[in-house]
């Protein structure tokens, strides 16, 4: 009997040990990490005026699609320059990869707001170039400011929940169609009357009026967490909830602390510089067709080249008697009909944006951009065909399509590819080279094509497969991956 009595005390001081140890799990504190909680919080709201705000820094487009509405007149009609000192993508070049490595030490927001600035300044300055060389400079120094205009995608991209970004990034395309658009309306409005000068003045003005709604957008929290700033990313990601009205994850927002950061080398370490190197050459090659499309447009229609006719819009001036007052100077101004034509085929540039979104989301990454390449170098070829104006607008069309879908999915895949740490300067580094590529293609479709344009075309068809073959070949496919944090 006394051995029974025992037995329930024993059993009693068993349980007592259990509830100790399950307590003793529960008292251990939650963490989560900064993906963590842009997944739980998801799409709302404040994604929303992300989108309106940071989406709108593509009235770039502007300043992009300035030189070529303005080419004729300057350097034909004012200053009498030849078509290859037309090149101004140098100071793109150089602060790309200077506001990169500024970028993931000093943050994307500061990099944003003085890129605009800078840019704003030096474009009005510009309207009041007092000659070639001027002009030269002053939009070099605003081609500075535009470098810096990509820190925008990359705070849209760290800041979008993960299933998001394939659908919500090239949307933004609408905004640089929006661009577009906008400079080639005023232009055909402007320069007949007042000049380019007054052009340059007014395209300005849109990125004046940007510069105020920046203040509605917070710094990247990915950013200020891996600098150590973890109670500035907490905020953000707390006002991030509260305006989608959502829930943040229970426990406390925990990330390494990353000391090295905006390193070069990184981009050229064993585990991405096979995707450096290839990125670098697609963006090379995707710069320089794209340049070539605006260009060539240009230039086609500048030419008239309908089956060889010539356009009725070429006007011969003369000088003086002597010989050399003579020789004429052809001043091409383009008719408003030109002007249409450049508007039909820039709404190109979102003609193919549902099937290039789908093509990122469901195809990935690589294989969308490797189609949409082959695409663009067949289209340059058709070129070639002798065909009706409306032929030639219908090529027009489709190979702005492409070439903006080819844009918009190397956009997303250089800021999914790199970590935290070296993003900016991958998308900085990135830009510079495509810099390049828009500095040859007036060479190519300018220079190259007033002795050839069969050559001038194949020329371009050929790198675009290059980059075709260097998409395919990609060795990482960020389609539905995780924003990586550190290498």
């Amino acid at each position: 009997m006394a051995t029974k009595s025992t037995e329930p005390v024993t059993i009693l001081s068993l349980r007592k040990l259990s509830l100790g140890t399950a307590e003793t799990q529960i008292k251990e504190p939650k963490t989560f990490t900064v993906e963590d909680a842009v997944e739980t919080v998801g799409f709302g709201r404040f994604h929303i005026a992300l989108f309106l705000i940071m989406g709108s820094t593509g009235v770039s487009a502007m300043e992009s699609m300035l030189i070529a509405l303005c080419l004729l007149s300057i350097s034909g009609c004012e200053w009498q320059l030849e078509n290859w000192q037309v090149m101004v993508f140098f100071g793109y070049m150089v602060f790309s990869i200077l506001f990169g490595l500024l970028a993931d030490r000093y943050g994307r927001w500061k990099i944003l707001l003085i890129s605009f600035l800078w840019g704003a300044y030096f474009s009005l300055l510009t309207s009041f170039a007092p000659s070639y060389i001027w002009f030269v400079f002053l939009r070099t120094m605003v081609g500075c400011g535009v470098s810096g205009h990509s820190q925008g995608l990359i705070i849209k991209t760290e800041f979008l929940p993960t299933k998001y970004r394939g659908y919500m990034l090239p949307l933004s395309q609408v905004f640089w169609l929006t661009g577009s658009l906008l400079i080639i309306g005023l232009a055909s409005v402007i320069i007949p009357t007042i000049g380019w000068r007054w052009l340059v003045r007014v395209a300005s003005i849109p990125g004046i009026i940007l510069i105020m709604a920046f203040k509605f957008i917070p710094e990247s929290a990915r950013f200020n967490v891996s600098t150590g700033n973890t109670p500035a990313a907490l905020a953000t990601l707390e006002h991030i909830a509260k305006m989608n009205r959502a829930v943040m994850p229970e426990g406390k927002l925990v990330e390494p602390i990353l000391e090295k950061r905006g390193k070069f080398a990184d981009l050229l370490d064993a585990k991405y510089l096979r995707t450096t190197l290839q990125i670098w050459v697609i963006w090379l090659g995707i710069s320089f067709a794209y340049y070539g499309v605006i260009l060539a447009s240009a230039e086609l229609l500048e030419r008239d080249m309908v089956c060889g006719s010539k356009s009725d819009s070429e006007v011969v001036v003369t000088q003086g008697d002597s010989e050399e007052g003579q020789s004429p100077c052809h001043c091409h101004m383009f008719a408003p009909s030109d002007y249409r034509t450049m508007i039909i085929s820039t709404v190109g540039e979102i003609a193919l944006n549902p099937l290039n979104i789908l093509g990122i989301n469901f195809l990935g990454r690589r294989l969308s951009l490797s189609i949409t390449m082959g695409c663009t170098a067949l289209f340059f070829l058709l070129l070639n065909i002798c065909t009706s104006s409306a032929g030639l607008i219908g090529f027009l069309f489709m190979l702005r399509a492409l070439v903006a879908a080819n844009f918009n999915t190397i956009y997303i895949y250089t800021a999914e590819v790199y970590p935290t740490t070296m993003r900016a300067l991958g998308m900085g580094t990135s830009g510079s080279l495509c810099r390049i590529g828009a500095m040859v293609a007036p060479f190519i479709s300018q220079v190259l094509m007033s002795a050839s344009v069969l050559g001038a075309l194949c020329l371009f068809s050929s790198v675009c497969v290059i980059c075709a073959i260097s998409a395919f070949t990609l060795p990482i496919e960020t389609k539905g991956r995780a924003l990586q944090q550190i290498k």
